[in-house]
């Protein structure tokens, strides 16, 4: 897609700050993994902090799983603002939703949403994938870890 829609996916809906902890997490923690090795080893670190080893360590692997389908199978690119914008994308927005839903119990509109970002025949499988990543961010947010859901500092970047 060319033009003037192709970077519909960022266009900034709100700010990470009117989102609630699994919402803010989410899109956090997209964010960061998506910004390569480095970032991926601290998303690692948080979850192990925050969880414990093998619980950090399966939500880790369920963001990596989550990630790389949307990124292989997505119906098109996710559009991410950078790691410390204060603004959410439309993208991240419905990413945020997807987690939250699924969290709560919602599978079906879960899978809605799904259909939204990969093909359908994939939605169950990230949607199974979006509960188990939202209930371990419930997890970090109860166990005193939901600073650390999303970015507190101020940035002088806007994007």
């Amino acid at each position: 897609m060319t033009g003037p829609g192709s970077h519909r996916g960022g266009v900034p809906v709100g700010h990470i700050t009117e989102l609630g902890p699994v919402e803010a997490g989410a899109v956090f923690y997209l964010r960061l993994w998506c910004s390569g090795p480095a970032a991926q080893d601290q998303v690692r670190s948080d979850f192990t902090l925050a969880l414990g080893a093998d619980q950090g360590q399966a939500a880790a692997m369920t963001l990596e799983q989550l990630c790389d389908l949307c990124t292989r199978h997505g119906r098109r690119p996710l559009m991410r603002h950078d790691i410390s914008c204060r603004c959410l994308g439309a993208d991240e927005s419905c990413f945020a939703n997807f987690v939250a839903c699924a969290a709560d119990g919602c599978r079906e509109d879960a899978l809605l949403i799904a259909t939204l970002i990969v093909r359908c025949d994939l939605a169950p499988c990230i949607a199974a994938l979006a509960e188990d990543l939202g209930l371990a961010l419930k997890r970090m947010a109860l166990s005193g870890g939901a600073d650390a859901l999303a970015p507190q500092s101020p940035t002088s970047r806007l994007h």
